[in-house]
């Protein structure tokens, strides 16, 4: 990337607590701790790709604030704009699945530094150093004001040309407690947004209606024809898709669909995966990393597709493999030992 500008991720950073293996939470009592956040991963992997990466949040003024800062500072992250406040870490609690057993996330998100004060982040103030900005739809869903300085940080970012990506990650059990209007939240959103990452699930619920008949390429086709026609800022969407055949074996493909046409990976099939966890924040880092360094939108996707099936082998939420590690994955299908 060229332009001396770089990647701005505004969400907000957790910590993940998580038994290892296969054990049931609290099962044996111990915990494995890192950090996690959609954007948060976003930001981690791009800095990783060596796309110069920016992450705005708020984090508690405490040790375990300051080792999340340290941890997103080593993996490449531009952290200097990270605000410190009052307010605790948000938790979520992660009971990983096993054989037909699926994995169950539990958050202890409320009052936490980030949620309660997201204003403080300086989203407006640190734009006019960006190309690009990203957040995904856990931030809105934590709260009304969190809601309100998404969609005034989208606004301003398309006043200044800047492009907006957003990942819709609905996750319904933070939404549910608060009295929230997700659907007119998440398309005062996606009116501003130039690439969404999401599939027709997610199109279905910011338009309220359904596209339910038909065949799976059917309904997802329908969906972005939508999509498209509501939302004229829109230029590209980009989904997974994922065919379950047990926990740790999965068959993961990809699409991106522009105005003009479709590109579709067929599905790889993954066995013996590791943690799928932030896999999708792997896609959505690696494709913005393609897109900002002019790659083909195929190759954007290939790109972006090659570091989510790379994340499910590696446990916890980030990614911290670099762009050649990537593409080799792409160029040299082969799993023996590298000497």
């Amino acid at each position: 990337m060229n332009t001396g500008k770089h990647v701005i991720c505004f969400g907000e950073v957790l910590l993940r607590l998580a038994p290892t293996a296969s054990e049931l939470l609290l099962q044996t009592g111990n915990l494995r701790a890192t950090f996690a956040g959609a954007e948060a991963n976003v930001a981690v992997a791009l800095a990783s790709f060596g796309t110069p990466t920016r992450m705005l949040t708020i984090l508690p003024e405490n040790a375990i604030g300051r080792a999340a800062l340290a941890e997103m500072r080593k993996h490449g992250v531009d952290t200097s704009q990270i605000k410190m406040g009052p307010g605790r870490m948000g938790l979520f609690f992660l009971t990983p699945g096993a054989v037909r057993r699926p994995s169950e996330v539990l958050y202890d998100r409320a009052q936490s530094a980030f949620a309660l004060a997201p204003e403080n982040c300086g989203v407006q103030d640190n734009l006019a150093d960006a190309n690009w900005f990203h957040l995904s739809g856990v931030t809105p869903a934590l709260g009304r004001n969190c809601a309100n300085v998404a969609i005034e940080s989208v606004r301003a970012a398309q006043a200044q040309s800047i492009t907006v990506s957003f990942d819709g990650n609905y996750r319904s059990k933070l939404w549910e407690t608060w009295q929230s209007e997700a659907p007119a939240i998440l398309r005062s959103i996606v009116e501003h947004t130039n690439i969404l990452f999401g599939d027709e699930r997610d199109i279905s619920l910011v338009l309220q209606r359904s596209f339910d008949e038909g065949t799976s390429a059917e309904r997802r086709q329908r969906a972005v024809d939508a999509a498209f026609k509501t939302f004229p800022r829109l230029n590209l969407i980009a989904c997974t898709s994922r065919a379950q055949q047990s926990i740790d074996r999965q068959d993961y493909g990809a699409f991106m669909f522009s105005r003009e046409a479709m590109h579709h990976l067929e599905p790889t099939e993954l066995s013996g995966i590791v943690d799928r966890i932030g896999t999708g924040d792997a896609f959505a880092a690696g494709v913005i990393h393609g897109l900002i360094n002019h790659m083909p939108k195929e190759q954007a996707l290939k790109f972006g597709h090659a570091a989510a099936c790379v994340k499910h082998s590696i446990p916890g939420d980030f990614l911290t493999l670099s762009a050649q590690d990537i593409q080799r994955t792409i160029e040299i299908p082969t799993l023996d030992v590298k000497r």
